[in-house]
Parts: structure tokens; sequence; C-alpha cells
């Protein structure tokens, strides 16, 4: 019942107002880049594709793309939400499997 007396909603006592997130503070957040093992790309292209566009050197390239390759993933950049997006799509184009993640921390 509610103060007038008038019955409200069914479990109205019990609901509780979810908070949406600040969109500033999302994008604020750190975001990790994910790059994904695939069938298709030859080690040598991951590490290419690494050193052209994260501009990383051969030995950190080459890291990345043994961590790809025997763990299946690896966090290949971490950045703001907007520039974690662009390098995601940036791996799309280059043809590599690229998600983005949540950093922790």
């Amino acid at each position: 019942m509610t103060e007038s007396g008038v019955p409200g909603p069914r479990g109205a006592a019990d609901t509780a107002l979810l908070e949406r997130p600040d969109p500033a503070a999302l994008a604020d957040r750190p975001w990790n880049v994910v790059v994904w093992d695939d069938p298709v790309n030859l080690m040598s292209y991951v590490a290419f594709v690494f050193r052209s566009h994260f501009g990383y050197s051969a030995a950190k390239a080459h890291s990345l793309m043994m961590q790809v390759h025997e763990n299946g993933r690896a966090v290949v950049a971490r950045a703001g939400r907007e520039t974690a997006e662009r390098h995601v799509s940036a791996m799309h184009g280059f043809g590599l499997w690229a998600t983005l993640e949540e950093a922790e921390g």
C-alpha cells in the first residue's frame, strides 16, 4: 500500500533504482585491446601488424604474437575507450580478430 492507502505495484517495496554509469567516467576508465588467435593469418604478419600499427619493437611485437599463438589471445594495448575502439577497428582493418574489454584496476 502507498501512503494514500492505494495498493502500489506488486513488489514495489522491494524495487531498487539502478544507477546508470556516467558515460564520461566509462570513457576515462582503461580498456584492453585483445587480439585473438585465428587460423588464417601468419604469425609473421601478426607481428608486422603490431609493429606497424602500434610502433612496437620487433621483440615486443614477436612476444605479443607468441602470446596470441600460445594462449589464444593477448592484450596488445590499454587505452581510454575511444582510443581502444580505434585500435580494435584498425586490427579488423588488418584482418585480425580483436575485441575490447574493460581493464581491471
